[in-house]
C-alpha cells in the first residue's frame, strides 16, 4: 500500500485547486444578482432568464450544437475506418504516409491548421459557413476517434471474428453483428470525445467561418474583449454541467458493455 507524504497530498491539492477553483467560481458568480460579475449581490437565476432571452447567444449555441453532431458523427466514421485499416492492413503501399497524415492533427498548431484549411477553402471557391466548420472540425476530430478505436482494436480477440466467417458469415455481415458490437464502447468514446473537442474549439472555427456563421466559442471570445457578462458566467455554467453529465453518462454506458463484453467472452470460451 503506497503511503502518502505530505509534499504529494499538499501538490495534489494545489495542482487541483489550480484547475477547477477558476470553474468553481464561474458556476457560482453565475447566480450572483450584481451585473458586476467580481461583486457578490445575493442568489439569483436572472441571468438565465436573460439568456433565454438573447437571440445571437441562443443562435449561436444551436449553431454549435448542430455543428458538433455532424462533425462528431463523421469523424466517428472516418476514423473507425482508418483504425481498422491500420490495425487490420499491416503491410501496404503508403502504409507510412496513411498513418503520418492521420495523426498530423494531433501534433499539429491549430493557428496551422486553420490557416492551412482556411487556404483549401478559398483556393477551392467553397463559401466559408456552416460546412466549412464542419469539415474542419471533421479533420480534426477524426485523428482522436482513429487513436481511441485502434487501441481497443490491438486487443480485439480476432478468432470471434475467424469463428464468424467460418460459419459463413460474410466480411461485412461479420463487422456489423460481431466485430462493431464487441468495439461499440470504443467508438461511443471517441463520438463523445470528437462531440467535445468540436463544441469547445475557438480557433479553427475562426478560420473557418464565414459571415453569418458565429459558434458560441467565438460568440463569448467576442464578448469578452468587453468585459465578462452574467450570461456569459451562465451559458458557461451550462456547458460545463452538458459536457459533466455527457462525460458521466458516456462513462457508465462504456463501463456496462465492456463488463458485458467481457461476460459474453467468458461464456463463449466456456462453451
Amino acid at each position: 500500500m503506497t503511503r502518502w507524504s505530505r509534499f504529494n497530498i499538499v501538490s495534489v491539492t494545489l495542482g487541483l485547486a489550480f484547475l477547477y477553483l477558476p470553474i468553481l467560481l464561474l458556476v457560482i458568480y453565475s447566480f450572483n444578482a450584481s451585473r458586476l460579475v467580481t461583486v457578490w449581490g445575493g442568489f439569483s437565476t436572472q441571468w438565465y432568464g436573460h439568456l433565454l432571452r438573447n437571440n445571437d447567444m441562443l443562435n449561436a449555441a444551436w449553431l454549435t450544437v448542430r455543428i458538433a453532431l455532424f462533425s462528431a458523427t463523421i469523424a466517428t466514421v472516418l476514423g473507425t475506418l482508418a483504425a481498422l485499416t491500420l490495425v487490420r492492413y499491416t503491410r501496404f503501399n503508403g502504409r507510412i504516409l496513411f498513418s503520418g497524415m492521420i495523426y498530423a492533427p494531433l501534433v499539429m498548431p491549430d493557428v496551422i491548421t486553420g490557416l492551412s484549411l482556411l487556404l483549401l477553402f478559398v483556393t477551392a471557391g467553397l463559401d466559408r459557413g456552416f460546412w466549412t466548420i464542419v469539415m474542419a472540425h471533421t479533420t480534426l476530430t477524426m485523428c482522436f476517434v482513429a487513436v481511441v478505436v485502434q487501441s481497443r482494436l490491438l486487443s480485439f480477440d480476432r478468432s470471434i471474428e475467424e469463428a464468424a466467417l467460418d460459419l459463413g458469415a460474410p466480411p461485412v455481415r461479420t463487422f456489423f453483428e460481431i466485430t462493431l458490437p464487441i468495439i461499440a464502447p470504443a467508438v461511443f468514446s471517441g463520438w463523445v470525445l470528437a462531440l467535445t473537442l468540436s463544441l469547445d474549439d475557438l480557433v479553427i472555427a475562426t478560420f473557418a467561418s464565414g459571415a453569418g456563421a458565429k459558434t458560441l466559442p467565438m460568440l463569448i471570445y467576442s464578448q469578452v474583449k468587453l468585459g465578462v457578462t452574467p450570461e456569459i458566467n451562465a451559458i458557461c455554467t451550462i456547458l460545463i454541467g452538458v459536457v459533466t453529465v455527457g462525460v458521466i453518462c458516456a462513462s457508465i454506458v462504456t463501463k456496462r458493455r465492456e463488463v458485458q463484453r467481457q461476460r459474453d467472452e467468458q461464456a463463449a470460451a466456456a462453451a
